[in-house]
């Protein structure tokens, strides 16, 4: 299952890239709960957030990696309760005066979790993720 939205961030490249690695922009990322950076080592930062999803609270663990050409693409620590796998990317074209965001997440279920039980879900929190950090960009 996967999921992207885009948005032109009405500014340059470089700007987009800088404020996408700022602890806060980072943190709002991952919406209301609770969230900590808990480790940087080089271009890597660790995240846990608290959450409540489908009538749950949990805590996940994500590590977002900075790449050299400005992208960021992270992942969630699974812990085998329903995701096999999580990953999302962060990409910026350029367009001269402004430049388009590109958020892309990814995953695949454990084998006993249906997708229909998550898609609706994930697709809002990308719409989530993607606007904050449009208004994050924005400001």
């Amino acid at each position: 299952m996967k999921f992207e939205e885009s948005f032109d961030a009405g500014c340059d490249r470089d700007h987009a890239v800088d404020v996408v690695g700022r602890e806060e922009t980072v943190l709002s990322l991952l919406g209301e709960g609770e969230s900590e950076i808990v480790d940087r080592k080089g271009d890597r930062v660790t995240v846990r957030t608290h959450y409540n999803a489908l009538g749950q609270e949990g805590t996940a663990t994500f590590h977002f990696d900075y790449l050299m050409d400005g992208s960021v693409r992270f992942e969630k620590v699974c812990d085998g309760n329903v995701w096999q796998e999580l990953r999302g990317e962060l990409d910026f074209e350029d367009l001269g005066s402004s430049c388009c965001v590109t958020l892309t997440l990814q995953g695949h279920t454990q084998s006993l979790v249906p997708e229909f039980t998550v898609r609706g879900p994930l697709k809002e929190q990308v719409e989530q993720m993607a606007e904050a950090l449009r208004q994050k960009i924005e400001a």
